[in-house]
């Protein structure tokens, strides 16, 4: 897996996703600039491109991060309680707080995101048998509950089909002006590739972490902030979209190995190519209608998990 290889696929992709949609778009209609094909061009497509792109690197780069700081290869934001957690915050932004901008629900939802994904550490320390699918099923298991706190409390409030239409992971919607919430991710991934190799090396325990002089604690906690970012500002954004901070990882580890400053740039440009590319087939499959994302990543992507259960090439 060459990044030269990646990068051509990325490129070629994202030229595809400007003109595949049910308006018909070509290169030639861009030269008016007063035309409706490029204001199309301008405030649906081009912002739905940039969507994508950085929310499939951004929840990639987050699975990797929990990857290497719990030490499993089958834990992700969708499988430690962060997606649920953030929707729980979400809810009680909506609830408490009706009038609050969208920077202030981040920020609510943010912290929620943050404290689950905290107590899912906790609870992963707590945790004696440490078997590979043992833990994200645990993780699976406390992000239920979660779930199930979120829409206990929606039907209560009668806000449960807003949030399940909200959170429904959907770029048709993204348009200029309601997407520059995902720009967070870009210096987050900034500091992440900063902090690679200390990642790199708190994936190796506690124990070592500290004989290397390490901070471990906080290490681990920088991570967790960074994770919990990312992951709000995808869920406020785009809505939940699953699987994809799990297999992305994965595929890359197989080929490349687990040195986080190696493999950054692969898994980013990795998940951006397969969400770009759910994204184009939920846009032709039943064209002119559209499939939303997080059906097509949450299929494809679930398939390609269970192939990862039963084969256990993981741990390669």
């Amino acid at each position: 897996m060459k990044k030269r290889y990646l990068m051509v696929a990325l490129i070629l992709l994202s030229l595809l996703s400007l003109f595949v949609g049910v308006s018909h778009i070509s290169p030639k209609d861009l030269l008016d600039f007063r035309s409706e094909e490029t204001e199309i061009f301008l405030i649906s497509r081009l912002p739905r491109l940039l969507a994508i792109l950085l929310a499939g690197a951004g929840m990639s780069i987050t699975g990797l991060i929990m990857q290497q700081l719990s030490r499993n290869k089958f834990v992700s934001p969708t499988t430690a309680g962060t997606l649920d957690a953030a929707k729980l915050g979400i809810l009680v932004s909506m609830l408490l707080f009706t009038d609050t901008s969208t920077i202030e629900k981040m920020l609510v939802a943010f912290a929620f995101a943050l404290g689950g994904t905290l107590l899912f550490m906790k609870i992963l320390d707590q945790v004696k048998f440490k078997d590979a699918i043992f833990i994200p099923l645990v993780g699976l298991m406390f992000g239920n509950i979660l779930s199930s706190i979120t829409t206990f409390f929606a039907y209560k409030a009668n806000v449960i089909q807003n949030m399940s239409s909200w959170l429904q992971g959907d770029f048709s919607l993204i348009m200029k002006g309601r997407y520059e919430l995902l720009y967070i991710s870009i210096p987050v991934l900034i500091i992440t590739y900063f902090y690679a190799n200390r990642f790199t090396v708190a994936g190796m325990g506690e124990d070592f972490s500290k004989n290397l002089g390490l901070a471990y604690r906080r290490i681990v906690n920088i991570g967790l902030i960074l994770v919990a970012l990312i992951t709000t500002t995808v869920v406020l954004t785009v809505g939940v979209i699953p699987f994809l901070g799990l297999i992305i990882p994965n595929i890359v580890s197989i080929i490349k190995g687990d040195n986080l400053e190696k493999t950054l740039p692969h898994t980013a440009m990795l998940g951006a190519i397969f969400l770009l590319v759910c994204d184009i087939l939920g846009r032709v499959i039943i064209y002119p209608y559209e499939i939303s994302i997080s059906l097509m990543v949450g299929v494809i992507g679930s398939a390609i998990f269970l192939y990862m259960l039963f084969r256990r090439k993981v741990y390669a």
